[in-house]
Parts: C-alpha cells; structure tokens; sequence
C-alpha cells in the first residue's frame, strides 16, 4: 500500500503548494480565491492524511501528528471560511476534543523526547515537538473561546480562517523545502533559498492578520479582507 500513498501524499502536496500561492495572489473573496482554496483544502486533506497513514507504517511519530495536525488546521479553516453567521456544532465540538487529544499527545511525547525516554527521529530537532504542541494547544483556545461565544463573526472569524490556512500551508512547505533538502541542486541549497520559501507562509500570515486587526467592523473587515489584491 505504500507506493499509492505516497504518489497520494506527493500529489496532494505539489498541489497544495501551488493551489496555497495562487489562493494568496487572487484578490481576497473573488471567484479565483475561492476556487485555489478549495483545490488547496482538498489536496491538503490528502497529503496531511496520506502522511499520517505512511508514518504510521514507518513509525515516524513526527509525520504522524504532523499530518494531522495539518488535518485539523485546514478542516477547521475551510469551516470557518463557509460560515457567514455566528453559529457552532457538533462539527466544533468534535474538532475541539480530537485537537485536545492531538496536542496533549504531542506535548506528551515532546516530554519523553526531551528526556530522552522515547527516540528522536533522525533531522527533527526537539523544539520541533514542542512547537507543533504549543501550536496545536492554541489553535484549541481558540475553538474553546469560539463555543464559548456560540461563535465569531467579522475580523476575528477572518483571522482564525487565516491563520489556519497559513499554518496549514506552512506545514507544506516546511517539510518540502527544509525537510528534503536533498532534491534541490547544491546551489539553492547554499544561496540560502530554501528558507525564504519555507517560511513564505508565516511571512503571508503576519501581513493578513495586521491588516485584517487593524479593521475592527465587521463591515469594514470583510471589505478589507475581500478588496486586497495581490
């Protein structure tokens, strides 16, 4: 099962890649926006579950919770993007307990790997276990303050769909351009130009989520969200 997963789990993530950019240079709530979106959840989807399954075959625990923690991140984001009114469901309240397990696990296992009671895999550093769990921990705040507000609308509802996104993204490209750096031409590798493009996604969020703070109406969010331009 190996060999469709992984043209799977590549598949899904060039496209991601690719699907992720386009939907940042569309201006924000056009047709082309929403369109690259939903190639970029679908494609995400695929390469974050196809991860998952693979690591578990090769007992990578990193790629495992990666995978879904890139699951849940675009799950959540797309939802929140397709609401137009303050509302919750069961949807919120599964998301919040499987988000609640996923990043106690990853916490738990940042601690063992730290304490050198559970083998680190080979090229992740141990502050990548705890970054992936302080992540994960606040992206469940974050659904913890939804339902206790029965639900966001204006700015806050365009952050949280965001920086979901971004991050998601972000996940996609780390892992392609810092995690296999070896099928890059020595060249890009010393120009330093790998970096740049892994953390394009970060950049992207600080931009969105300033501009989008800045407004504070709902009105006035919204039109800011969808009259940027690239």
């Amino acid at each position: 099962m190996r060999l469709p997963l992984l043209f799977l789990h590549i598949a899904g993530g060039m496209v991601g890649l690719l699907s992720g950019a386009v939907a940042m240079v569309y201006r924000k709530g056009s047709r082309g926006h929403r369109l690259a979106g939903d190639v970029f959840v679908v494609s995400m989807l695929i390469m974050g579950l196809s991860a998952s399954i693979l690591a578990l075959m090769k007992h990578q625990p990193s790629n495992f919770f990666g995978g879904l923690v890139t699951f849940y991140m675009v799950t959540t984001a797309w939802l929140t993007g397709r609401r137009r009114q303050e509302e919750t469901g069961l949807v919120d309240w599964g998301a919040l307990v499987f988000v609640l397990v996923l990043g106690g696990s990853l916490l738990t296992l940042a601690v063992l790997v730290a304490n050198g009671q559970a083998a680190n895999e080979p090229g992740v550093p141990v502050g990548m276990y705890f970054f992936l769990a302080t992540i994960t921990l606040l992206a469940a705040a974050g659904d913890i303050r939804v339902l206790s507000r029965g639900g966001i609308s204006g700015s806050s509802r365009l952050a949280r769909h965001l920086w979901r996104m971004c991050f998601g993204w972000f996940i996609a490209t780390g892992s392609f351009f810092l995690g296999k750096q070896e099928l890059f031409p020595a060249a890009l590798r010393k120009q330093y130009l790998l970096l740049p493009l892994a953390i394009l996604p970060l950049v992207m969020l600080i931009y969105w989520l300033v501009r989008v703070r800045m407004t504070k109406s709902k009105v006035g969010a919204q039109l800011a969200f969808k009259g940027a331009g690239a």
